[in-house]
């Protein structure tokens, strides 16, 4: 090749061979997956004048409404604070018996792992059905339902977090004959803690928004209310749970969002 001289691409990067493919393949398999599930996309814009409709009749929400509902809403939020805090707790001594940077032993880190990750594969309203059936209808089903949702997820960001720490300050510790406990305190938790509370504070967020629907299976919190407003198409006091949500979750999302940079 001479010098100066651009050179000649093979001819897969030159036509985009992998990335036409690819492109294809995902094409084809969406046109079948909407043939196999029956997605009709002319009876959407067909029923597209319904969001109108129901818009229309949550213009004006029943604001009285809303000192009936401020009991549940709060119920809500406890539940997600409660069901969050007891997940991450149990979540910490699990994370650490699954890093593998942590614990040695292969074996017994499989098996927490494989743990962790059953409960992961168990859909949050699947869980609550089960917990419903067990402990009956109540906010303290719901609280049980988001605390092991909660353990899975945390327990598995956490872990990841522990696997990519500094060794060093870790190595120095225990040469100088410190105890396992020391060394998490000392050169661990130092390195995690802004990630774990930024973990928790997203993972409290996500089961805010998840305490709502479990209402529908008798779980407690204000989805019981939202349930049935929409059965009865009250949309003017289902506009008002709609909202009062929205609000807590946008409250807890700026309290996350400030206590993350307080932590940077």
């Amino acid at each position: 090749m001479k010098q100066g001289q651009v050179p000649e691409q093979p001819l897969r990067q030159r036509f985009h061979v992998v990335g036409i493919t690819v492109t294809v393949v995902l094409l084809v398999l969406i046109y079948y997956s909407a043939l196999i599930t029956g997605v009709d996309v002319n009876a959407f814009f067909e029923n597209a004048d319904q969001f109108g409709v129901v818009l229309s009749q949550m213009k004006h929400p029943d604001w009285p409404y809303l000192t009936k509902i401020m009991g549940t809403l709060a119920q809500t939020l406890q539940m997600a604070i409660l069901g969050t805090t007891i997940g991450a707790i149990v979540a910490v001594p699990f994370a650490f018996l699954a890093a593998r940077n942590i614990v040695k032993n292969r074996v017994g880190r499989l098996v927490i792992r494989l743990i962790l990750a059953l409960i992961r594969t168990l859909p949050t309203l699947l869980l609550a059905a089960l917990f419903v059936a067990i402990f009956g209808i109540g906010p303290m089903t719901g609280v049980i339902t988001l605390a092991f949702f909660s353990f899975g997820m945390i327990a598995k960001l956490f872990y990841d977090v522990l696997e990519t720490i500094d060794l060093g300050p870790v190595r120095a510790l225990r040469a100088t004959g410190a105890t396992m406990l020391q060394t998490i305190r000392v050169a661990i938790l130092p390195q995690i803690a802004g990630q774990f509370m930024s973990y928790f504070l997203y993972t409290l967020e996500i089961n805010v928004r998840s305490s709502t629907v479990l209402g529908y299976l008798g779980a407690g919190g204000i989805g019981l209310y939202l349930q049935q407003t929409l059965d009865q198409f009250d949309y003017p006091r289902t506009a008002v749970i709609i909202l009062a949500i929205f609000a807590v979750v946008l409250v807890i999302d700026a309290i996350s969002n400030y206590v993350r940079k307080r932590l940077q």
